[in-house]
């Protein structure tokens, strides 16, 4: 090695010592009194961010290259919307108000009503049966009166017997038409509420059973909206699950000149006193005696369904209602795509089939 190598490497020794290195090639670029190409390059994102009031791709580009990234905004938190939501469905809806004027089809026991007018405080009330008097009702629910003492208890609350939901006359009054000067016949029912329509019987035959349904239906529509106000609304309730599913209720409604306004889910705790009622009277064993362990309709899954006159104008919601909430919403999602029923029909053929052991199961449903 000659002299000159040899004095080199003593430079770079002595240089080490010291803490430092011969600088580089790249050191030596970047070291200027002026910007270098990195620096100018991060000064024009700075001022084309300014000018825009957002980053260029070029330094969203150069960011994912180096390692680093923007702090991007936290993601919305979404625990209120789901607290919300879990609100909607654990309220019962209440789909009418204590001062409307409201019609009850079909009552059974008349439990419902009685809950109507003890428990939601409604004083316009006319609770109709199938039943042709007292006697054949008390026959059929030996527990029906203290309900009716509790509905007549109010001067402007009544039952009536004798009432078939596709032959009613109509509820209505005489109005003359301002324009024409003619005297027609105005409905005088705010809400009509038929819960659990059923023509009863043990039939089997499935196709018979729901084609005799959906007659009911359309025949109790056709009558409802003569009694039914302007504005006003027929609220129908049926389980969930086959064969109820069958009986394609809102077909059967747009058919009747009926629009689907919305459907919730019907939530029996809502009424306190009021349980489900079968169409042919109080369960029996063999012997009988009333079931100790009878089947429960007010702990199945159950939807209501509002319908109003096409082109009607639906009245706002009153004060009492139990969700102010917009018409064409519905709190089940998958409403307006396809009625999402989940597995009744199976527990209701499971629950059917204990009855049978030991009780005299009619098959049928009502209030």
């Amino acid at each position: 090695m000659g002299k000159k190598g040899g004095g080199r490497l003593l430079q770079a020794a002595k240089a080490a010592k010291q803490g430092g290195g011969p600088p580089t090639k790249k050191q030596k670029k970047s070291h200027g009194s002026g910007p270098g190409p990195a620096q100018h390059h991060h000064q024009k994102q700075k001022q084309q961010q300014s000018t825009t009031g957002k980053p260029s791709r070029s330094a969203s580009a150069s960011s994912s290259a180096t390692g680093t990234s923007a702090a991007a905004p936290p993601p919305p938190s979404s625990s209120k919307k789901q607290q919300h939501k879990q609100k909607q469905h654990s309220e019962p809806t209440i789909p009418f108000s204590p001062s409307e004027n409201i019609l009850l089809v079909g009552d059974g026991d008349l439990s419902f009503a009685a809950s109507l007018v003890e428990h939601h405080n409604c004083t316009n009330l006319t609770a109709t049966v199938y039943e042709k008097d007292l006697d054949e009702l008390s026959a059929k629910y030996p527990h029906v009166g203290a309900n009716i003492d509790k509905i007549t208890a109010i001067p402007t609350c009544k039952v009536l017997y004798n009432i078939d939901a596709r032959r009613m006359a109509p509820f209505a009054h005489k109005s003359k038409d301002k324009n024409s000067g003619r005297v027609e016949q105005v409905g005088a029912m705010d809400r009509i509420i038929f819960n659990f329509p059923h023509v009863g019987g043990k039939s089997t035959d499935v196709n018979r059973q729901v084609r005799y349904n959906q007659e009911l239906l359309v025949d109790f529509f056709k009558r409802a909206l003569l009694s039914l106000a302007p504005g006003g609304s027929i609220i129908v309730t049926l389980f969930e699950g086959e064969p109820y599913t069958l009986w394609n209720i809102k077909d059967l409604a747009r058919h009747s000149d009926l629009a689907v306004e919305r459907s919730f889910k019907f939530q029996a705790r809502a009424y306190p006193g009021y349980h489900h009622a079968r169409t042919l009277g109080v369960v029996k064993n063999k012997k009988g005696e009333a079931a100790e362990k009878a089947w429960k309709g007010e702990e199945r899954p159950a939807r209501s369904y509002v319908f109003v006159r096409k082109d009607d104008v639906p009245k706002p919601p009153a004060p009492g209602m139990g969700k102010k909430r917009k018409a064409e919403e519905s709190d089940d999602e998958s409403d307006e795509d396809g009625d999402d029923w989940g597995s009744g029909g199976e527990d209701f053929e499971e629950e059917e089939e204990e009855l049978d052991d030991g009780a005299e199961a009619d098959g049928a449903d009502e209030n």
